[in-house]
């Protein structure tokens, strides 16, 4: 006989999702991620899979248990994370392609976050830290500064404003 589990509340969701972000990015990403009018939607077995708010989509909670932001949850963790947590800083001349969504090279990095792993979610910004993009690193940060070719980061969305 199989056990039926009871279906987690939305706010129980929120503290949870609040507690990831805080184990992924660091202290305070949490509430500045999660807070004001949160809308989850849920997987066919009742865990939380997309995360919005009336601003827009934040994140979505993957299968691995992560976070995989949207512009919107990138907004968001820029306010509440200190520079440079998290960010690879990239030159003005690649700053328009990046905002339409195009991925950030290697050769265009100019700053980033010395602790940045690839795989890691982060945020590209441009040199006066606006948000142009949200995405996965694919290397590590020393790598982003040393080498001249390569993907930096998949950008999953960019920023058009």
């Amino acid at each position: 006989m199989r056990k039926i589990m009871e279906e987690k509340s939305d706010e129980e969701w929120v503290l949870d999702l609040q507690n990831i972000a805080d184990y992924q990015f660091g202290k305070g990403a949490g509430e500045g991620l999660f807070t004001g009018d949160i809308r989850i939607e849920r997987s066919r077995t009742g865990r939380a899979r997309q995360i919005h708010s009336g601003e827009g989509y934040i994140a979505t909670h993957t299968k691995g248990g992560r976070l995989s932001l949207g512009i919107e949850g990138g907004k968001r963790l820029r306010k509440s994370i200190e520079f440079p947590a998290y960010r690879v800083m990239v030159g003005e001349e690649s700053e328009v392609y990046v905002r339409e969504g195009k991925n950030a090279f290697a050769k265009f990095v100019v700053e980033v976050d010395p602790s940045i792993r690839p795989k890691d979610e982060v945020m590209v910004v441009g040199e006066n830290d606006c948000l142009l993009a949200v995405g996965r690193a694919k290397m590590s940060a020393d790598a982003m500064l040393d080498f001249n070719r390569g993907v930096a980061v998949k950008v999953r969305e960019g920023q058009l404003e």
